[in-house]
């Protein structure tokens, strides 16, 4: 949601801050611009909607522009929709100082209206463009840029990462932030600013996580960093540039989420790996190893989380119930944040987050900070602000996901989170020796049911042309029905819904006709026989059924299906990992066929980096 990038130093700074907006667009964005200096003593700014390749379409030739000095911007829009005047970066009413953004002004009209008393004026709709024209309101007062620079940044509420050049300083980044990810990032011929490592990767050595009320000035060989709330100069030593590579080409795939779904059998060998002992059956998490003795007193875990990393979450609440035997409640972390409710002792928070930096999960890990509570955190990103605002945690591993719509992160996700009940667990559980053995042979059988990539493509084909669709599942196939609905939402833009199989009699059921079809997940054994009761009922109302399920279940209820995929069998605790995979190739083949955009769907983003 929303990136950027800035570069000063020896070298052509339109190059490396491009090459950083290319490596954020993972992040999803509708809009591009570059503002940067030029030989005539002035900032040239140039924007673009749609990707970054139209915007470089625009500056033509990069090797012929002679600038040290450069901000960049991609933009998902929120205040404005995306046209070329809402597209950062924003300059205030002399075109001196330019200003990216990310996160919400929340009392951008209140400046608004200010500054228009001064004199000011405002071609956006932006909140953003209020910030460089309150800080030439205060530049005017002052004559010193810094401070001016400070003086805006402490009169806004909300979130906010912001990068500015000047005109009056064409030597200089300043930089600030509040509740949205900043980094600096330090090279040997020139210094970068940006919303994380992947920005600045290309060039940079060493990085400086900035943190909330900080303020930095950067220079090509130097960086000031300066708390503003505490008024005091803060001394922060850079640190080793930590990124986990993956191969990012296409190759032969036709999208990424295609080729994420097919590195699922290594994304979970990647999870598990060093971590399984197989000659004594232990797990070694030496993520957690420093906080052993306090897991030893937890008597309670709260999962917070947003999207597809909620039901992971959901998947985890199964596990860790079951093989450790510790009570777990999952929360949306959107929601959690806002609840006043009692915080117990010896209760652990776990954020999950494939970025590291999702808003609302970050607020929540805020929220309990002062009560003394345990935060550990799932992440798939080194260096993200939940792996630094958490006690301890466990990488994912899962290498970079590119497309918007999780899936392999997912998978690593399920597989973190099946180590921890294990390694919560201490072999107590009847189930501990088998689990390890059946999550070891995962990688196979997720190989097996991509081998079924074929008949489903051809199942999705019929069903691409359904305007709604219910996905209902029991136990661990519950939360799956969850994710597989989001799935086809999201990149197919299909109604659908997740349900638990046993709600079909309260509600959801009086939806179901003939239009309606239902996707049923029965993988796991334990329940398959009560979810095969609601097909039943689905059957009587004339209902369409794709049914999910292994073979041995399948054999007494194959009529009452219109569709059955047969997945390979695997215990009932390791079924999510299969069953995923199956509603991800569903809903990719879905959207394959109604032509869409499946790596960047309409409106979302993959960082969401403000409420």
């Amino acid at each position: 949601m929303c990136g950027i990038a800035g570069y000063i130093g020896d070298n052509n700074a339109l190059i490396p801050v491009l090459n950083g907006l290319k490596n954020l667009e993972y992040r999803g964005y509708d809009s591009a611009g570059v503002a940067y200096n030029s030989e005539n003593i002035k900032i040239i700014c140039t924007k673009q909607v749609g990707r970054i390749d139209a915007l470089l379409s625009e500056l033509g030739n990069l090797e012929t522009y002679k600038t040290n000095l450069s901000i960049g911007h991609t933009r998902w829009a929120t205040h404005g929709s995306p046209t070329r005047l809402n597209a950062h970066p924003q300059s205030n009413n002399d075109g001196n100082i330019f200003v990216v953004h990310n996160g919400i002004i929340e009392n951008h009209e209140a400046i608004r209206t200010m500054l228009k008393k001064d004199g000011y004026f405002f071609t956006s709709n932006t909140d953003t463009e209020v910030i460089p024209n309150l800080i030439d309101h205060y530049f005017k007062k002052t004559n010193k840029l810094d401070v001016a620079f400070e003086l805006a940044i402490r009169q806004l509420d909300g979130a906010f990462a912001i990068a500015m050049i000047a005109i009056s300083k064409p030597n200089m980044i300043f930089a600030a932030k509040l509740s949205s990810p900043l980094a600096i990032g330090i090279s040997k011929h020139g210094n970068m600013v940006g919303s994380d490592a992947s920005a600045m990767s290309d060039i940079v050595e060493k990085i400086v996580y900035l943190e909330d009320y900080e303020i930095a000035i950067i220079k090509k060989s130097s960086y000031k960093i300066k708390n503003f709330k505490q008024a005091k100069t803060i001394n922060r030593q850079p640190e080793q540039i930590e990124l986990e590579c993956i191969e990012s080409s296409l190759g032969n795939f036709k999208n990424y989420m295609l080729k994420e779904i097919y590195e699922a059998p290594d994304t979970v060998q990647s999870a598990i790996l060093g971590r399984i002992k197989l000659d004594s059956h232990t797990i070694k998490l030496g993520g957690l190893e420093k906080v052993e003795e306090q897991l030893e007193t937890i008597e309670r875990i709260l999962i917070v989380a947003c999207g597809t990393s909620y039901y992971a979450g959901l998947v985890g609440e199964y596990l860790i119930e079951e093989i450790a035997g510790i009570p777990v409640e999952v929360q949306l972390a959107s929601e959690f944040k806002y609840r006043s409710e009692p915080m117990p002792k010896n209760m652990a928070l776990l954020a999950i987050s494939q970025s590291g930096e999702t808003a609302d999960t970050i607020a929540a890990l805020k929220k309990v900070a002062a009560n003394g509570t345990l935060r550990l955190g799932i992440v798939n990103t080194p260096g993200s602000t939940i792996s630094r605002l958490t006690d301890a945690g466990v990488y994912c591993h899962a290498g970079p996901e590119i497309s918007v719509a999780s899936t392999k992160a997912f998978i690593a996700q399920v597989s973190v989170l099946t180590l921890i009940a294990l390694k919560l667990g201490k072999g107590k559980s009847d189930l501990y020796i088998s689990l390890i053995e059946g999550l070891i042979a995962i990688p196979q059988k997720i190989t097996e049911t991509l081998g079924l990539a074929k008949s489903i493509q051809d199942i999705a084909n019929k069903y691409a042309c359904y305007k709604d669709f219910l996905y209902i599942g029991r136990g661990y196939d519950y939360p799956i029905a969850l994710e597989g609905a989001l799935k086809l939402k999201e990149i197919s833009y299909i109604h659908a819904e997740g349900c638990a199989a046993g709600e079909m009699k309260h509600g959801p059921l009086a939806m179901i006709d003939n239009n309606f079809p239902t996707l049923v997940l029965a993988g796991g054994k334990l329940l398959s026989q009560k979810t095969f009761s609601n097909m039943q009922e689905i059957k009587a109302r004339d209902g369409k059924i794709i049914l999910i399920t292994t073979k041995k279940s399948s054999k007494n209820i194959k009529d009452l299906a219109d569709n059955i995929i047969i997945i390979p069998d695997t215990k009932d605790q390791l079924m999510p990992f299969i069953e995923a995979v199956v509603v991800q190739l569903f809903a990719y083949y879905v959207a394959l066929s109604k032509g869409l955009d499946i790596d960047k769907p309409r409106n979302l983003a993959k960082s969401v980096t403000v409420e």
